[in-house]
């Protein structure tokens, strides 16, 4: 259908009362939902915050986001930009406001292998999109645990970051080109398929992370990488985290940096995740300590052709490491994957983070990174602090240990809020004084604002409310969050 509202259909709508119906009008009636329609946009995976939007709005186009964003600037309607809904720091929380769903605009447009890139639209689900590729022999190697749920401007608006961060990158890292709708409707093309572009500043990357409260990203063109023709998986005790970085500097050097995750998952994880799954294995015969998942792949065919005794090279490396260390004791048990079953029952594990941390209430959520030599230090000097500020309180914790990122969930005995908020405070100290940031890859939302506000540079806030005020003059785009007061 062509769309009836234009630019100048919404500029003298200061006074308008039934925005609702000029979106039907301009969309059509199944792009607009209210009431009941609209339920499964009205609360965050976490089910920590719920709110009732004024609608929920489905375009199926960047014309139409357009549409929307001209009559929301021309009202000064708040608009909450929303993809998967898979957030855990209350990114989404829309009280009053058009829900953005890009849930639509799902169509992966083009993959050009040569390139080696696609061009996507925001509401491609991620394992619908690594689906796409693979087809190509090819991978977007971003991954994690909601990968079936979340979508392209999600995980584009959060920066997001995943397993495999350690060798590819963050989503920054993983994106040539961007389609942002302006708050004002206005479609700002930086849809580069360049890897050099110098032509001024960088408004991809200010777009990428900024949480849908600078624009709308509609598409992106996406890096891809090779299909690895070799994965070596598996489950490694060790006596200490210092063990660990070892393991992981020693696989580095045998593989030529092959290494895409390695995974931190302490014995109270995994007793954890027993109990949560009590039809799984445990990955060993004997509870350990200290455990990691390490994972090697690779593209070159030379690491995948069985030798003359069956094995694969790539398989060789990290068995040939893997003995060595536990030779010397720096290693004291491995299960290396045979199969794709076993592949997937270690990943398993890990992958089961998010429920395991939801199943307690209340909780305190730390998404936290500091240096990778430092992530020892971090836990000692909080395990030590969180033992004074509650003693009955119980830790969960799992790491990208690769890249220093630890998510620290904490189970206070004391539901209180500001008990809660105590411990935070305490978590932000050591991750400061290591150096650290409080926020690694899960974004600011509402949750962290308070962190943002005690913590975060005051001259860089300053600085990212000035451009927030030039971007968004009418503060629309998901208002509330992120900027701290």
């Amino acid at each position: 259908m062509g769309i009836a509202l234009g630019f100048a259909d919404v500029q003298g709508t200061e006074g308008m009362t039934d925005i609702t119906a000029t979106l039907r009008r301009a969309l059509g009636d199944g792009a607009v939902l209210t009431g009941a329609d609209a339920a499964p946009w009205s609360q965050d995976w976490t089910g920590a915050y719920h709110w009732t939007p004024l609608c929920v709005v489905r375009p199926r186009s960047t014309e139409e986001v357009s549409v929307v964003m001209r009559l929301a600037h021309g009202t000064r309607t708040p608009v909450v930009p929303v993809s998967g809904n898979t957030g855990l720091a209350g990114g989404t929380v829309g009280e009053g406001a058009i829900m953005l769903s890009l849930d639509r605009m799902n169509r992966v447009r083009e993959i050009r292998p040569e390139a080696r890139l696609a061009v996507v639209e925001a509401g491609v689900v991620l394992s619908a999109l690594h689906t796409a590729v693979l087809e190509r022999d090819l991978v977007f190697p971003l991954t994690f645990g909601a990968r079936g749920s979340c979508m392209v401007g999600g995980f584009l608006s959060t920066n997001a970051g995943g397993s495999n961060v350690l060798r590819h990158g963050n989503t920054r890292d993983l994106v040539l080109g961007i389609e942002v709708v302006m708050a004002d409707g206005q479609v700002m093309n930086l849809m580069s398929q360049l890897h050099k572009d110098n032509s001024g500043l960088n408004l991809r990357h200010l777009m990428i992370g900024a949480e849908g409260t600078l624009g709308v990203i509609t598409q992106a063109v996406l890096k891809l990488v090779p299909k690895p023709v070799a994965t070596a998986t598996a489950m490694v005790a060790v006596p200490t985290l210092d063990d660990a970085l070892a393991l992981l500097r020693a696989l580095q050097a045998a593989t030529g940096g092959a290494v895409e995750a390695f995974e931190y998952m302490p014995r109270f994880y995994l007793e954890e995740y027993a109990r949560r799954f009590p039809d799984t294995r445990p990955p060993f015969a004997e509870p350990y300590e200290v455990t990691v998942l390490v994972e090697v792949a690779t593209s070159a065919p030379r690491d995948a052709a069985p030798g003359p005794d069956g094995v694969v090279p790539l398989v060789g490396h990290l068995e040939s490491v893997l003995g060595r260390m536990l030779e010397s004791g720096a290693v004291l048990d491995a299960v290396v994957a045979q199969n794709e079953a076993q592949r997937a029952e270690i990943w398993a594990r890990r992958e089961a983070a998010g429920p395991l941390s939801l199943s307690h209430a209340p909780m305190v959520n730390n998404d936290i990174a500091v240096p990778v030599d430092k992530v020892s230090v971090f836990l000692e000097q909080m395990g030590a602090r969180l033992a004074v500020l509650d003693p009955g309180a119980v830790l969960l914790v799992v790491s990208h240990l690769g890249d220093g990122n630890v998510h620290y969930t904490v189970w206070p005995s004391d539901p209180d809020p500001g008990h809660c908020d105590t411990i935070m405070e305490a978590v932000e100290d050591e991750v400061l004084a290591l150096g650290g940031s409080f926020s690694a890859e899960h974004g600011i939302g509402l949750t962290k604002r308070p962190s943002m506000a005690r913590r975060k540079d005051k001259v860089a806030v300053a600085a990212m409310k000035a451009i927030k005020a030039a971007l968004d003059p009418r503060g629309i785009l998901n208002p509330g969050k992120v900027f701290p007061d």
